[in-house]
């Protein structure tokens, strides 16, 4: 990179002195990232208007305008419309952003596209698996009155809303935008899910706070976790030249039905069975066979 020459010089020579100083190639190429044609940042705007409108797809009625059982096709119909033309625009920019196609922005686009109409064609299904969540939300905490106080109100659901959807475009391996939509969650409600973890039916993070859920764990059916729960690495594997390796499963596996009290700290690529219980503050880093209740200072496997 060549040496900056800003043609702005500040009428105060103490700040020119600095903007010298920041714009020096040994300090600036650090951190600068050039923009060039086609290749943008994506915008945090855009995204948080993008799940605002997939929240009011969703769930209609609780978010958004209000519809009525006549106006709901041209309400979704419209929503659609515009997070498919929004998406496919933030989705280019996370390929750029990756290079996954240098110099070649028309494929770039190509993918774009069919990234956005692949996510747009999964949403009946991601509405499914969050009535799911919102069912199980109301069944497993007693202060709940109905399943929608769990879709308008709990940090759970608006937690996994932001993952389901980030999930899908982690899975259709789109760089960038994922991670940013699950930490436009995870500055609201304190939960930490990680766009690459597997997370079955009916699970709900009861209060969430503290809750770090990491890349490769796999949750099972019907799972409930409180709050301060880690589901993280043991170790962290390196490559010969000392850097981290990338992507190995190294995170735990949960069962189905399986409860994870507050404060337990459940790390490495281990299996916990189904039915397992986990009681509050436990470390665990060994397989937990089906069934069984761990707290501390006692296992009843």
């Amino acid at each position: 990179m060549s040496e900056i020459n800003a043609p702005y010089a500040s009428c105060i020579p103490e700040i020119d002195t600095v903007v010298q100083k920041l714009c020096q190639t040994e300090s600036l190429s650090k951190v600068w990232r050039e923009a060039s044609s086609g290749s943008s940042m994506p915008s945090l705007h855009v995204l948080k208007e993008i799940m605002e409108r997939l929240r009011a797809i969703i769930f209609p009625g609780y978010f958004g305008s209000s519809v009525s059982s006549r106006s709901v096709r041209y309400h979704l119909a419209a929503n659609l419309d515009s997070v498919y033309h929004l998406l496919r625009e933030q989705i280019a920019r996370g390929l750029a952003f990756a290079d996954a196609f240098p110099a070649d922005l028309a494929k770039q686009k190509r993918e774009a596209d069919a990234a956005s109409l692949a996510l747009l064609d999964r949403l009946p299904e991601i509405r499914d698996l969050l009535a799911e969540d919102a069912q199980a939300g109301y069944e497993g905490d007693p202060a709940a009155t109905s399943p929608g106080e769990t879709i308008f109100c709990y940090p759970s659901m608006y937690a996994m809303f932001h993952h389901r959807i980030a999930h899908e475009l982690y899975e259709l391996k789109i760089p960038l935008i994922p991670r940013i939509i699950s930490e436009m969650s995870h500055s609201r409600t304190g939960i930490d899910i990680h766009p690459g973890a597997t997370i079955g039916k009916n699970f709900f993070i009861d209060h969430g706070t503290g809750v770090v859920i990491g890349e490769t764990t796999i949750v099972g059916d019907s799972c409930r976790l409180y709050q301060g729960v880690t589901l993280g690495a043991v170790s962290f594997p390196k490559n010969p030249d000392g850097t981290l390796t990338k992507g190995n499963p190294r995170h735990p596996v949960l069962g189905n039905h399986v409860t994870v009290y507050a404060g337990a700290t459940i790390l490495g690529r281990i299996f916990i069975g189904d039915n397992a219980v986990i009681g509050g503050n436990v470390w665990v880093i060994h397989d937990i066979p089906a069934g069984a209740h761990i707290v501390q200072g006692r296992s009843d496997a």
